[in-house]
């Protein structure tokens, strides 16, 4: 017996609207209240939109409840600020010693900045042995951290034009340390991700305006993000007035909402205007079928995406939690404008959104012929198909067995950035490992013990004289500088050592140090963020589509371009290839944070177009009961969706990927793989397949289990 599909059919015409078929129906009988309701959100919000800049915290990447994190509120607090959040002023004289002439002007006047500055706590001044240079033309002008790390990045941004500008005449002035680092960094950062934004959005509109055939149609996607974009900046805004948000959860929040404002967009409207131009339904009752299907597919989708971000809540990290709330709050706005702005945009515009069409466009076409066409091709040939997209992913996935990580090191900065030039200052005047001075807090009566055992370390190059506390605390600091460079694998085991043999009451800190405590907590939170990611994700499969076998399926193949798109970064970023074409350096190894959190963002997008195909799978198969038309009818429906969907995500990507610091390069070259190969090769060839190969076991499922689950169809009832 053989079936056909029919990609003009639709049906359900007439019958019922479900509950998000209601509120279609609601949004569109009562607009000038929702309308009312979201300028009030947009306008509202977006009064404290342009803040969102200088507002957000830029630190945060720390372990909390670490030693090292301990280490540092500790001489921070009773040790006038000399702490790794503290400002290092490098002042280099090229003619003679720094310390005469025009060079003890500048000092002079490095001072008095410094000093003027409420936020600082000590101003400490060069001291012969330990920041003032053998031969004398370097110093160091020590500024305390007086406030916070989130506040001292903010410190470090205003200061360090004033302290550069006092540069001349054979003297130059460059602040470093961990602070200007994050400034340097977040700054490069959001330079970058703005340019990249202003690349993708043409070539978003481009790929939109072919992918919906007429530019009105086109702009809707971008509408729907524009409104989630201000809503949930101006929310971060508010937010970091109650507990610090990173900077970075805005530049990820901004990706985020453009790709999934674009999906969710695309599923409506093209479902929309086959019910309203291909089935001839009225616009109200175009309305309610395409959000009891579409708008069903969609909500499960935005919940898929909460969902496994919010494993990221599981890392102890400030910036971590920080930014992956950033974007669940982005998914949430757009998500809410999904469900209610889009449907009523789309009733009131009706047959003008097809205005300024392509010619050769069909506005009510919903099943795609080529789609359809295509699922048939892997109907017959299952095996050779699905085969050829598991080599292709298990070759790319193979290189990920020898990826190793670490923190970023000073290679993120670009070479003129004042934190690299003053890191590169203090390594040529004091030693390799001088950028990353430990700073070790001990009970005084343990100092001694302590200062032997650094003195006799191997990793120790240097060890500075004790330091009582600047308040009547019980305590002293002894700083020692390592061997080698802070990025150093070296330095991990002189930390364990020196863990090991100090005295109990020792505190080991440092910057270096609180890198490495991040890296050990984000190796130890990784297993367990992807198995509550997949466990979470799977349940929320088998919720949406009452399907134990395909839902597992569907969670496992995520996997597959997951681990193929780390495979690649391995080779680009740890290896080097192709870094003269992206224009970076490469630090050996891929930053520390990526696994853990773009794994979370790879699953999350992958689950996106899961959903799409599987929704659309089980809804063919809930009104034909034919597996064959189930698997055809799902690549006609959403198959094009996720073709421009998928070609809109790789574009912006990959747009950062070709701008800015090395992190955007690693996320747009991981995500931008990522989505690749999830969208092109395994959930419109490997997916489909596993659809064919299983039949109607894909959709079986056990009587306990149907008992339990609560009762969820994608056929408009």
């Amino acid at each position: 017996m053989t079936t056909s599909f029919h990609p003009g059919a639709t049906p359900g015409v007439g019958s019922a609207p479900g509950l998000l078929g209601r509120l279609g129906t609601w949004v569109t009988a009562h607009a000038r209240l929702v309308t009312v309701a979201w300028l009030l959100v947009i306008v509202g919000l977006g009064l404290f939109a342009p803040k969102v800049e200088q507002n957000l915290s830029g630190a945060g990447w720390q372990a909390n409840g670490s030693e090292s994190v301990e280490a540092r509120e500790l001489a921070r607090q009773h040790f006038g600020g000399n702490a790794s959040s503290a400002i290092q002023v490098v002042v280099h004289s090229k003619d003679g010693p720094v310390t005469e002439g025009h060079g003890a002007e500048v000092l002079a006047a490095v001072t008095s900045t410094l000093e003027a500055e409420p936020r600082i706590a000590d101003v400490i001044a060069p001291q012969p042995g330990a920041t003032l240079s053998q031969d004398g033309s370097t110093a160091i002008v020590l500024a305390g951290a007086g406030t916070d790390t989130n506040e001292m990045v903010r410190v470090a941004t205003d200061l360090k034009e004033p302290l550069q500008h006092l540069s001349g005449d054979g003297v130059e002035v460059n602040p470093t340390g961990s602070s200007l680092l994050w400034s340097d960094f977040n700054e490069a950062n959001l330079d970058a991700m703005l340019k990249s934004e202003m690349v993708s959005w043409p070539v978003t509109l481009a790929i939109l305006v072919l992918a919906f055939g007429a530019l009105v149609a086109a702009g809707l996607p971008l509408l729907l993000t524009l409104a989630g974009l201000v809503a949930s900046a101006g929310s971060l805004v508010l937010i970091n007035e109650l507990v610090p948000v990173s900077i970075w959860a805005m530049n990820f929040a901004m990706m985020f909402a453009l790709a999934l404002g674009i999906d969710y967009a695309l599923f409506l409207v093209v479902r929309y205007r086959a019910a309203r131009m291909g089935a001839g339904l009225s616009a109200r009752d175009a309305v309610a079928e395409t959000m009891d299907t579409a708008g069903k597919a969609v909500l499960l989708s935005g919940l898929t995406v909460l969902v496994s971000l919010s494993a990221v809540m599981l890392v102890p990290s400030p910036s971590f939690r920080s930014m992956a709330g950033g974007i669940m709050l982005s998914v949430v706005f757009v998500l809410g404008a999904t469900l209610t702005l889009l449907p009523l945009v789309l009733f009131k515009l009706d047959h003008r959104i097809n205005k300024l069409a392509l010619p050769w466009v069909r506005t009510g076409e919903h099943q795609s012929p080529r789609f359809a066409a295509w699922g048939e091709r892997l109907w017959r040939r299952p095996v050779a198909w699905g085969a050829a997209s598991l080599v292709i992913l298990v070759a790319l996935a193979a290189p990920v067995v020898g990826l190793s990580t670490a923190m970023p090191s000073i290679k993120v900065l670009p070479e003129d950035a004042s934190a690299r030039v003053g890191y590169d200052r203090v390594q040529e005047a004091f030693g390799d490992g001088a950028p990353g001075t430990l700073q070790i807090v001990v009970a005084p009566e343990e100092t001694a013990a302590a200062a032997a055992v650094l003195q006799s370390d191997e990793g120790i190059a240097a060890t500075m004289p004790a330091q009582p506390a600047a308040d009547d605390s019980d305590l002293s600091m002894v700083q020692a500088v390592p061997t080698v460079d802070p990025s150093d694998p070296a330095l991990s085991d002189t930390v364990e050592r020196l863990r090991a043999d100090l005295p109990d009451s020792a505190y080991v800190g440092g910057a270096p140090v609180e890198n490495l405590d991040l890296k050990t907590q984000l190796d130890s939170s990784t297993p367990l963020v992807i198995g509550v990611v997949l466990a979470l994700g799977f349940v929320l499969l088998l919720v949406a589509l009452q399907a134990p076998l395909i839902s597992l399926l569907g969670t496992l193949v995520s996997l597959l371009s997951t681990a193929a798109a780390f495979g690649v970064a391995r080779l680009v970023f740890q290896e080097g290839w192709g870094s003269g074409l992206l224009g970076f350096e490469s630090q050996g190894f891929l930053d520390a944070w990526a696994p853990v959190f773009f794994f979370a963002m790879i699953f999350a997008i992958a689950m996106d177009y899961t959903v799409f195909l599987l929704a659309s799978a089980k809804e063919h198969y809930e009104r034909t009961g034919d597996p064959k038309l189930a698997m055809v009818g799902a690549l006609a429906s959403s198959g094009r969706v996720i073709f421009a969907a998928g070609a809109v995500m790789v574009a912006v990507f990959f747009t950062f990927a070709l701008s800015g610091p090395l992190p955007p390069k690693e996320m747009g070259v991981v995500l931008g793989v990522a989505v690749l190969l999830d969208a092109f090769l395994v959930r419109l060839v490997l997916l489909p397949v596993l659809l064919r190969l299983t039949g109607h076991a894909a959709w079986y499922v056990p009587a306990w289990l149907k008992r339990i689950l609560p009762t969820i169809t994608f056929a408009h009832n």
